[in-house]
């Protein structure tokens, strides 16, 4: 079994056991709201709902992406790793909106609860959020889908927390109208990182330059190799949260031409080494172009070939 294999179907066992206990807290919260008369405990069982959803969807997008590439998705299902970052993030913002607006209702007319109840339940919910987020926690970092999970998975965390204080508070002073302050506090948090998904996502989407990679150093880099003349039309971008992409006109000294080949893998080694691009595609040419920029603009209609008028042979 390979590194990355072994790595996969330890963020798939993370997944099913976050699933396993999200559900358990939801059918906890929709019970024990039901019972304690707490629309507080009710609101938070359809957030963590959203989470559940939020997590079957990126377990469903992590089996996507360990499906082989075709003749007509020759990236294969990497990519489904994205849309379901990019779909948890706009579902976290939706969630807190939706929080906001149950928050100001709250304030306006609260309404009494069996508080210590409430009190009880959230924090078994606590638990359970802490337990299922330390088991995702892991590969959050270096996986947007598995950090966009884990963010749905704290962000219901931080709302169990909120829930518990106001079951403090209403227990010892009655002042119910604090239920709602703490879940505009909720907002800020789960905003923030829904927005934080959204963007890192949207940038993939839109084939941006990873964060890591500057591309005027990778320029110099290249053309810092001997037998390389000057390098254009660069493109880098990230196929998923974990695959880098660049491609590449290198333009080759006419007394190296012979060499090509070997200067072109010494080229595709560098970048992986050291900057994790895994998948390069450079080609060699000798250009009679008198400037040609590093970063080529692409014209959104096209009505004739390129006519650059490079020397490919």
């Amino acid at each position: 079994m390979s590194a990355h294999g072994g790595v996969d179907r330890n963020i798939s066992r993370g997944f099913v056991f976050a699933i396993t206990l999200t559900s358990v807290t939801l059918l906890a919260e929709v019970i024990g709201g039901l019972w304690t008369n707490s629309l507080a405990l009710l609101a938070d069982a359809a957030h963590v709902f959203m989470d559940l959803l939020a997590l079957v969807l990126s377990l469903a997008a992590l089996k996507l992406a360990r499906l082989p590439a075709t003749d007509r998705r020759t990236y294969g299902w990497h990519r489904a790793e994205i849309f379901a970052s990019l779909i948890n993030g706009v579902t976290l913002l939706a969630m807190a909106v939706g929080i906001l607006l149950e928050a100001w209702e709250r304030v306006q007319a609260p309404e009494p609860v069996k508080s210590r109840e409430m009190f009880i339940i959230a924090a078994i919910g606590l638990v359970m959020n802490l337990v299922a987020a330390r088991f995702l926690h892991g590969h959050s970092h270096d996986d947007l889908n598995v950090r966009s999970a884990f963010l749905h998975v704290l962000g219901d965390a931080i709302a169990s927390v909120g829930v518990i204080a106001g079951g403090l508070v209403m227990m010892l002073t009655g002042w119910y109208v604090v239920d709602g302050l703490i879940s505009v506090f909720i907002v800020l948090i789960i905003s923030w990182g829904a927005l934080r998904v959204i963007r890192e996502a949207g940038h993939i989407l839109l084939e941006g330059v990873p964060p890591h990679i500057d591309i005027g150093e990778v320029g110099e880099r290249i053309k810092g190799i001997a037998g390389v003349r000057d390098v254009h039309h660069i493109h880098c971008w990230s196929i998923c949260s974990h695959i880098t992409s660049l491609s590449a006109h290198v333009d080759i000294e006419p007394e190296q031409r012979p060499q090509q080949g070997r200067i072109i893998a010494e080229i595709a080694d560098m970048l992986e080494r050291d900057y994790s691009i895994s998948h390069s595609t450079l080609q060699g040419e000798c250009s009679r172009c008198e400037t040609v920029p590093l970063i080529q603009q692409l014209h959104h209609r096209s009505s004739a070939p390129d006519s650059h008028g490079h020397d490919h042979s």
